[in-house]
């Protein structure tokens, strides 16, 4: 696409701020133009910002959370219930338990869903390395806390197959449905999360 402004600047701008999810031309256009409006001191923050997160943050190593260390807060406090590990899709879920205040457990997070169709197989997420965690013996409870749909389901049901394998006492468990079917967690209220944590039942594998 030809360059439509008069800066070349403005228009790498515009260009770079598109690539974000939820941003289209229009968008980008009037964030960088307001970027311009602003002192030169708020686009700086801005992009020191960005530049620290993208450098600083790192993966847990234990659970796949976001973190400044090698291992995250939550895997490091010794105030939470080690023996409980809650299994997510991605980061943002994380947030959103975090944000009811019923989990006092910890975490894993797969980093995304099993998806024939967007060819996403169980080798692209972090699954094996749930169920190192949970071989070792020492996680007593695993909720399956993946979203409603038909590749949560296909998850979930794939990683209780493999946990039933390991022959432990570990039980495994789902979110009460409570979070309607068709549903992400991240979309889902903090009131109906929390509910549906704190009624989880055992998995289903009949669906």
């Amino acid at each position: 696409m030809e360059t439509q402004f008069q800066s070349e600047l403005l228009d790498a701008a515009v260009t770079e701020l598109s690539r974000l999810p939820g941003i289209g031309g229009k968008t980008a256009l009037r964030l960088a133009l307001h970027l311009l409006r602003c002192d030169t001191s708020v686009s700086d923050a801005l992009g020191n910002a960005i530049i620290n997160l993208r450098h600083g943050i790192r993966y847990c190593s234990v659970c796949h959370n976001i973190s400044q260390e090698e291992v995250c807060p939550i895997c490091a406090s010794t105030s939470r219930d080690a023996s409980v590990v809650c299994v997510v899709e991605n980061v943002r879920d994380v947030i959103s338990f975090e944000n009811t205040g019923r989990f006092n457990g910890l975490y894993h997070v797969l980093g995304g869903v099993i998806s024939p169709v967007d060819g996403i197989g169980p080798d692209r997420l972090e699954i094996d390395s749930l169920i190192e965690r949970v071989a070792k013996g020492n996680v007593r409870e695993v909720i399956l806390a993946l979203g409603a749909t038909m590749d949560g389901d296909t998850t979930n049901y794939y990683i209780y197959r493999r946990l039933a394998a390991l022959g432990t006492d570990t039980t495994i468990t789902q979110l009460a449905r409570g979070v309607s079917v068709g549903n992400e967690i991240e979309y889902t209220d903090e009131i109906t999360l929390g509910r549906s944590l704190e009624g989880r039942v055992p998995f289903n594998t009949g669906f």
